[in-house]
């Protein structure tokens, strides 16, 4: 039972813009930690050959980031690090429990933005294509409950009318959750993620959609 609830508190000066990215990381890649003083941070990192993805996310958190993204020497990522930021507590307690991740029940009420699931896919999810014969998209919710998964494949179809399947990979003896949007749901999928189509990506968005029939 990793799911819980939390109330509404302030978010200080974030902007609506802001809040949907910070939301769709929390779901994806983004981590929150709190400094000596109890404030929480928030910090990205991605591979040298997402940098591009990583700038175009520093500039629209610049006003909350402590400067500009930075290449670490020991393993080569770019990493963005928030100011130590009191209203970022909301989303601390919101999305952890005991230090894990996990995904409240009252998720709907925060995964509304397309923009969200735009940067939650960029983080998490892939594509399964084969050229004018098939493709589908996942998103791998491995480190989440199936109670959780089955939280937000209820979320996808209330919040954006998308339906999904939950599919389970074994691995080391332990099943793992992912949501697959396949032929009933892809399109709808694409329209959410496409305008955010960066080339560092190319790899998770099909080349001709329009022409794959199954």
């Amino acid at each position: 039972m990793g799911c819980k609830t939390i109330s509404r508190e302030v978010f200080g000066k974030m902007t609506q813009l802001q809040k949907n990215i910070i939301t769709g990381l929390m779901l994806g890649d983004g981590y929150i930690y709190s400094d000596k003083y109890n404030r929480a941070i928030l910090e990205m990192k991605q591979s040298e050959p997402k940098k591009e993805y990583v700038f175009w996310l520093y500039e629209k958190l610049k006003d909350i980031c402590t400067g500009l993204p930075k290449k670490r020497k020991d393993n080569n990522q770019w990493r963005i690090l928030t100011k130590a930021n009191n209203t970022l507590i909301f989303y601390k307690r919101l999305f952890y429990r005991n230090g894990k991740k996990i995904i409240p029940v009252n998720i709907k009420k925060f995964l509304k933005s397309k923009l969200t699931v735009a940067i939650w896919y960029l983080d998490d999810g892939s594509l399964d294509y084969r050229e004018k014969d098939h493709y589908a998209y996942t998103l791998h919710t491995n480190c989440f409950s199936l109670e959780e998964t089955r939280l937000l494949q209820d979320v996808f179809k209330e919040n954006f009318g998308i339906t999904s399947t939950i599919q389970t990979r074994l691995c080391r003896g332990i099943r793992y959750p992912r949501l697959y949007f396949g032929s009933k749901s892809r399109d709808r999928f694409y329209q959410i993620i496409n305008p955010y189509r960066f080339k560092c990506f190319a790899n998770k968005f099909p080349r001709n959609p329009s022409e794959t029939t199954r």
